[in-house]
């Protein structure tokens, strides 16, 4: 039994073993050993890519998928979340995938005896959000080591991108952050987008999180596009080999534009391809003895 809580917790050989499984996947190979496994997609957030994704990552692996829904659950009940875990457990369940919005929830399921995969919490971890950016890149240069990354937007608030700079970093890239000075949270160097764009071989964009800070950021939404967001004109500015990512959702008009959003140097609907093959190669880990 594996967890995947973190990435912090698997060495960099791991994250290239994952990685080099998803990219099998995605070429055809073929697994049949977890048919008939049962897994719960737990789900406390709202979700399309990562719950749906891992959905599909399931039904290819010939996984029964169940989808629990918390509004219609005992958790309304005031159930704690590791009871709602116990429960799953007793009932049989082989594996959970769990997203929970309380930065490191995993902490207090520590005696559950069946493998649990991470589909975000809080604002600390994503996991395999980071490790379908990571193959998305891999598949793009054929490496890591040296390429520079720029991580645009709402950096305080994403658990995309803390878990990026950390597992970048290890891997020899060199990382940035841009975007609106109340958004920097000191997690790497902050530099004016304008001043990098012809330097960077990946410009990730991250969703504005209005719902995690409670309030719209001051600047409107198109005056934002104009300072921060990617246009067709910063494309252009762009090295030719260099990428434009977005964990997504995206807002449109505001960290991106409608013409930038299928673009020729956009990954993001291959990114969302990505997730399903990096959640075959998770759900594979999770069982391996």
């Amino acid at each position: 039994m594996k967890n995947l809580f973190s990435l912090k917790e698997l060495t960099v050989l791991d994250i290239h073993r994952i990685i080099d499984e998803a990219i099998a996947f995605k070429n055809g190979k073929k697994f049949t050993d977890l048919k008939g496994k049962k897994i719960a997609n737990l789900f406390f957030e709202n979700s399309t890519r990562t719950h749906y994704s891992f959905i599909v990552a399931e039904q290819n692996l010939g996984i029964i998928d169940t989808n629990f829904n918390a509004a219609a659950s005992s958790v309304n009940k005031g159930e704690s979340l590791y009871d709602t875990v116990r429960t799953f457990e007793s009932l049989g369940y082989d594996g959970l995938v769990i997203r929970h919005p309380q930065n490191n929830y995993f902490n207090q399921l520590e005696d559950i005896s069946i493998p649990i995969m991470n589909g975000g919490d809080g604002t600390g971890n994503h996991p395999t959000q980071s490790l379908l950016d990571l193959m998305t890149i891999k598949e793009e240069f054929g490496k890591f080591d040296g390429l520079k990354v720029a991580i645009v937007g709402d950096i305080r608030h994403s658990r995309v991108a803390h878990t990026n700079i950390d597992m970048m970093r290890r891997l020899n890239m060199e990382v940035c952050i841009s975007g609106p000075k109340e958004f920097d949270d000191g997690s790497a160097e902050h530099k004016e987008l304008n001043d990098i764009l012809s330097d960077m071989d990946v410009i990730m964009l991250l969703r504005v999180q209005y719902e995690r800070h409670g309030y719209e950021i001051q600047i409107p939404k198109t005056e934002y596009l104009k300072q921060y967001g990617m246009t067709k004109d910063r494309v252009k500015q762009m090295k030719d080999t260099a990428i434009i990512m977005h964990p997504a959702p995206f807002n449109r008009k505001t960290e991106i534009d409608d013409d930038v959003v299928e673009c020729e140097k956009s990954r993001i609907f291959k990114q969302m391809t990505n997730g399903v093959f990096v959640r075959m190669a998770v759900l594979k880990r999770a069982f391996e003895v």
